[in-house]
């Protein structure tokens, strides 16, 4: 799976908590190349989206699968940390050829040890297609006319991230309400419902990013032209929304209170770390700042809601929906909406409370809470010394 790296080693990856399992499989015939990493499942069943994209790594998956091990222990809920990945592009045109052969190459592992869950690139109706293959129990995410949750019309992630900053906003007595300023990285499913919920919240958003470029108003962006030009142009509305052009990557390092990378991991490093000048950032995606970075902005005095804190939304959701794969009952809209809102109203106050106690960075502090978790279940289970 690593181009180019043909004396990758996967034993290397290991270490006292996993993975427990590399699954890599192929179909000569679409030429489906993709590999399911399982983490730990000391506290239950492997669960985590699956993402597709070109470039995808056995290494990146892995480092995926960890990120859903803390995140599943965070949000206190009974499952395992694990995560799926295919190498193609989501807009191909055999798309659905090589998702159904990446079912079946996973047959046994799904549902037994792994459920499929949404990522990257992939839809609610691919989703569907893993349910055809492999039965209802295969995966989370399917439309609503499924008995799935609708995570794309609720936006789950993205309004759990902004309920995340309300929380930290809270803590440090900033207030969204009178119109903090925020940047956003990523207009995608997370990004844009964050930018949706903080509005509703009192903020103002001063700067959006796509894969096409950055716009940015430091008097605030209008999201109804916003959101109109993304129905029209996608990637593209940065080019038809009032404001200034920047360059890609200054929308985590302009005047603003508030920044939320919702795009993709590593983007904010030592350097980039060192020239942000909000007082907040919110990790919409996963992954998005180095732990030198972290580090960094630790002694800068930079509040960080690390990311398997913030966007635990869909988890919590993805959470709700595995109890209910096999019911005849649908999950509603609203009471998964309150869920999500209390449970990382809480987590984000008791990860940030953590970290000043103990001087520590917040992602040191929820890394102790969640590992601590995994540790108690696997020493029940007699995996290792108490």
């Amino acid at each position: 799976m690593d181009a180019g790296a043909s004396h990758f080693d996967p034993l290397t990856l290991v270490d006292e908590w996993g993975p427990e399992k590399i699954v890599c499989v192929s179909h000569r015939r679409t030429g489906m190349r993709g590999v399911l990493v399982i983490d730990n499942t000391a506290r239950g069943i492997g669960k985590g989206g699956t993402r597709m994209s070109p470039g995808i790594t056995v290494a990146e998956v892995a480092r995926l699968a960890r990120n859903m091990t803390w995140k599943w222990a965070a949000v206190d809920m009974s499952f395992g940390g694990a995560k799926a990945g295919v190498r193609a592009d989501p807009a191909c045109s055999d798309k659905e050829a090589i998702l159904r052969a990446f079912a079946r190459a996973l047959h046994n592992e799904v549902p037994a040890h792994y459920v499929f869950g949404l990522d990257m690139g992939l839809t609610e109706n691919d989703a569907a297609i893993i349910v055809d293959e492999l039965g209802r129990e295969a995966a989370v995410g399917t439309p609503h006319a499924l008995g799935g949750v609708p995570y794309d019309a609720l936006g789950v992630t993205g309004y759990g991230v902004a309920e995340a900053t309300a929380a930290a906003a809270d803590y440090m007595g900033l207030d969204l309400a009178a119109g903090a300023r925020v940047s956003i990285q990523g207009f995608g499913a997370v990004g844009s419902a964050a930018a949706r919920r903080l509005a509703e919240l009192g903020a103002i958003v001063v700067a959006i990013s796509t894969a096409r470029g950055v716009v940015h108003n430091a008097d605030g962006l209008d999201l109804a032209e916003v959101f109109a030009a993304r129905e029209d142009a996608g990637d593209d509305l940065v080019s038809s929304v009032r404001g200034d052009r920047l360059t890609p990557g200054e929308e985590l390092s302009i005047d603003a209170d508030i920044v939320v990378p919702a795009a993709m991991q590593d983007v904010i490093d030592r350097a980039m770390a060192g020239q942000v000048k909000a007082k907040l950032i919110v990790e919409g995606a996963n992954l998005p700042t180095s732990v030198e970075a972290q580090q960094v902005l630790f002694e800068r005095g930079v509040e960080v809601v690390p990311d398997f804190i913030a966007n635990a939304g869909g988890v919590i959701a993805a959470g709700l929906a595995m109890d209910a794969r096999l019911s005849a009952f649908r999950l509603e809209p609203e009471p998964i909406l309150r869920a999500v809102a209390d449970k990382l109203r809480a987590n984000t106050g008791a990860c940030l409370r953590s970290a000043h106690r103990d001087d520590v960075p917040p992602h040191r502090a929820a890394r102790a809470l969640a590992s601590a978790r995994v540790r108690e279940a696997m020493i029940a289970r007699g995996q290792v010394p108490a």
